[in-house]
């Protein structure tokens, strides 16, 4: 039998849909000098790959809807956290904003900034799972069970977060964002380029807010103090090179 004029390029296109390409392709084979049968064919092609694109767009706004209202879930019961613990309200944002000027201005594709952004905002999300007792102690020295509790959060925030897939590396910045340099953090004991870099900046951008930040106990340092306690700990507890990049961009556009 003598192929109609067409077919093979409708088989070519065909495939080419299968395969998530919705070319235009269909359009060529739709003319009048085109045989009556792959008309109709590539006709009815074109409809449908209209509703599936339709269809498509859809769902990819309903999973916008999703994780947006994930997101404002989230956020709910970090302010929960804030309700319980004043130095908690507004934490969070100022990291996320610190956080996320460091990562652009390391020219990281902006999806991994929006990674590191949200992280930051989330990173003591685990805190919520703190006991009375951990968010009145004051400047009274920590017990071994209030230690473990400190020790703890990052996994209890990863907990709560691990089911949010959408997160992505994010949730591994949150895990980690208690890691040393040196070995010494927790809760995995990660070393130099084993902690994520997400979570590297994390823990500067976590560090400055909390040396600049007053609490009932302690009041904030100066930002140029901050500076020179972070360099001091750089190395051991922090990144050397972040903190510089932490300094250069506070002192270019200022404390959040």
């Amino acid at each position: 039998m003598t192929p109609l004029k067409g077919q093979d390029e409708l088989l070519r296109i065909i495939r080419k849909i299968s395969l998530g390409d919705y070319t235009e392709d269909l359009m060529e084979l739709t003319g009048p000098e085109i045989e009556p049968e792959i008309q109709e064919l590539a006709e009815a092609m074109g409809i449908m790959m209209i509703k599936i694109e339709a269809r498509e767009a859809r769902l990819e706004q309903l999973l916008r809807k999703i994780k947006q209202d994930s997101i404002n879930t989230i956020g709910a019961i970090v302010h929960a956290l804030g309700a319980r613990d004043a130095y908690s309200e507004g934490h969070g944002e100022r990291v996320s904003i610190y956080a996320r000027r460091m990562a652009q201005r390391l020219g990281l594709p902006s999806a991994e900034v929006e990674y590191i952004r949200i992280a930051g905002s989330l990173h003591d999300i685990g805190k919520i799972g703190f006991s009375d007792q951990m968010f009145n102690h004051g400047d009274t020295p920590l017990t071994k069970s209030m230690l473990e509790e400190i020790h703890s959060h990052p996994q209890w925030g990863c907990d709560i977060l691990k089911a949010l897939d959408f997160l992505g590396p994010a949730l591994d910045y949150v895990y980690a964002h208690h890691e040393r340099i040196d070995g010494k953090g927790y809760p995995r004991g990660l070393h130099g380029p084993d902690i994520p870099l997400g979570a590297r900046i994390l823990a500067v951008a976590d560090c400055f807010d909390a040396m600049t930040t007053d609490r009932p106990y302690k009041k904030g340092v100066t930002g140029e103090e901050a500076f020179e306690s972070l360099r001091r700990l750089a190395g051991n507890y922090a990144d050397a090179d972040l903190v510089e990049v932490l300094i250069t961009d506070i002192r270019e556009k200022g404390m959040a």
